[in-house]
């Protein structure tokens, strides 16, 4: 739970502002306690220490490729709900799918 809870909110951080609704949709995803405990987390790092961790965490736990593809879901309803996917957003995701490609 703690590496979707940290992915989604790297994502939606991608254009560097998380709105109210990507606060809320988080959440509802992973629990108000695990949002809480991530945020604070994520706040503390910079970007590449936020990429090395979600990059270790999927080596070091070995998370089925069916785990990988419910948190990739999440994140593509994530970067849909604005409506519209932005460059950035493209971006984030495309890297992400490289990375949890097995």
């Amino acid at each position: 739970m703690e590496l979707k809870a940290y992915m989604l909110m790297y994502c939606a951080y991608a254009d560097f502002v998380i709105t109210a609704e990507e606060k809320e949709l988080i959440k509802s995803k992973v629990g108000l306690n695990e949002y809480q405990k991530i945020h604070k987390e994520f706040e503390e790092d910079n970007d590449y220490q936020r990429i090395q961790k979600i990059n270790s965490t999927i080596a070091r736990f070995e998370y089925s490729q069916e785990e990988l593809d419910e948190i990739f879901q999440s994140i593509k309803s994530l970067f849909l709900s604005d409506g519209e996917m932005d460059i950035l957003e493209k971006n984030i995701y495309r890297g992400l799918k490289k990375l949890l490609q097995k």
